[in-house]
């Protein structure tokens, strides 16, 4: 197994870590009302989606153990820019200073993948 694939997985595992913070602090704060997201009830298909996007950071730490070079080095390029972008649009919808301290501890994290996936040769 090769240095990046191991640097990339820990960089998975940090952007998740970083989610999770979020989210304690954002329910410990009483900036979440459960059930809801904006005031909107939460659906079925928002559920999927809100877990689909958690999810991935998780699938990424085992795919970039397994795969093979290069197809590794594309899915963490187009997951982590699929990510951070996401991320980016978002920043300004979140309530306090700690969300945005985190998104953008994120956003780094994102970078930093994209980057030992770009140069990875």
């Amino acid at each position: 197994m090769e240095d990046v694939q191991i640097i990339l997985s820990g960089l998975w595992v940090a952007l998740m870590l970083t989610y999770l913070l979020g989210d304690v602090l954002r329910i410990f704060a009483g900036d979440f009302t459960a059930g809801q997201v904006e005031g909107t009830k939460f659906t079925q298909p928002m559920l999927m989606l809100m877990a689909t996007l958690m999810l991935l950071p998780i699938v990424m730490v085992v795919l970039s153990l397994t795969l093979q070079y290069p197809l590794i080095r594309w899915v963490n390029l187009i997951v982590a820019i699929g990510l951070f972008i996401f991320n980016l649009a978002g920043v300004r919808t979140y309530p306090g200073a700690y969300d945005k301290f985190l998104i953008i501890v994120g956003l780094v994290f994102n970078v930093l993948t994209v980057w030992y996936a770009w140069n990875w040769l």
